[in-house]
């Protein structure tokens, strides 16, 4: 079994970014400015030192207006732009989405480069997408996580999706790599939750960190124990927690958080429980390719207790 997989539908939420395009341009403004106060020698040299003129205050001004303004207007901007790449994403658009953020892969903002992380993830995850071409996004997808995280610590969606991109890459590393990133892992998702104590998706993933060391197989837990004074263990109990913290967090958010669940339930022997979140996951709205998955393995598990 491989260790610590993760897959989920990501977060929704966003905020804005500041562009520099009309800050730029507010620059040259002011150069064009500053070399015709020089023509028309409206720069006067006091005997301390130079100050700025009459025409150079208003110059100034009229320069911090339009600064002001090539920021709030960039702001507006870019407001649409994550408005509608949150409508992509609600409405299953992948592809339409990575095409409309990789337009902003230079950006600086960690709102932009966070939710470019997902969709080369989720551009990753689909069927169609070749073997090839997925491991290539999964590279780039950790590439903008990386500079997400440089940019923004306080985002707990960044944290969330540093942690993701490490463990997919780890899929491609071999188990060694993927154990070794196992505490880094732990950290952003205990970070993303200590940020949005709130966000379903963040506990949920604490919960599969749990359930993969629970279910460690053998030589999984040698290798740990040679790369770790103290190797990272967990429990069923304790990933049970944390599935259920989700769920109380926003009820059924996710078809895999039931199906969890459920499975956790089987694996500490409480046959009941289990039906009861295996029916609930057999029944959930299968909306994405990912969905009718889960429902599949649920109705294997129910014909099989």
């Amino acid at each position: 079994m491989a260790t610590a997989v993760i897959i989920l539908r990501p977060l929704r939420r966003g905020a804005a970014w500041v562009g520099k395009r009309l800050l730029s341009e507010a620059g040259g403004l002011r150069r064009d400015w500053w070399r015709q106060a020089q023509v028309f020698g409206k720069l006067t040299l006091f005997r301390r030192g130079l100050a700025l003129s009459a025409v150079s205050y208003l110059g100034y001004e009229a320069y911090n207006s339009i600064s002001h303004s090539a920021v709030v207007h960039a702001s507006v901007k870019v407001e649409e732009i994550i408005e509608q790449a949150d409508y992509l994403y609600g409405s299953g658009e992948t592809e339409k989405l990575y095409q409309l953020l990789t337009q902003h892969k230079n950006s600086e903002d960690a709102e932009i480069l966070w939710r470019l992380a997902r969709a080369s993830r989720d551009l990753a995850q689909l069927s169609s997408t070749s073997a090839e071409e997925k491991k290539q996004l999964v590279y780039e997808a950790l590439e903008y996580a990386k500079k997400a995280l440089e940019k923004n610590e306080s985002s707990f969606a960044v944290h969330k999706w540093y942690a993701i991109c490490i463990s997919d890459v780890g899929d491609y590393e071999g188990i060694k790599t993927k154990i070794a990133n196992a505490y880094v892992i732990k950290e952003h998702f205990q970070k993303a939750i200590e940020l949005n104590p709130k966000d379903a998706t963040s506990i949920h993933l604490m919960g599969i960190w749990c359930y993969s060391f629970a279910e460690m197989p053998w030589y999984q837990s040698k290798i740990a124990a040679m790369l770790f004074a103290t190797p990272p263990t967990s429990t069923y109990e304790e990933a049970l927690r944390y599935f259920h913290k989700a769920e109380e967090a926003d009820p059924n958010f996710y078809s895999k958080n039931l199906l969890l669940l459920g499975k956790t339930y089987l694996k500490l022997n409480n046959k009941k429980m289990a039906l009861l979140w295996l029916t609930k996951t057999r029944d959930y709205p299968a909306h994405t390719e990912e969905d009718k998955q889960v429902q599949k393995e649920a109705l294997e598990l129910l014909n099989s207790i």
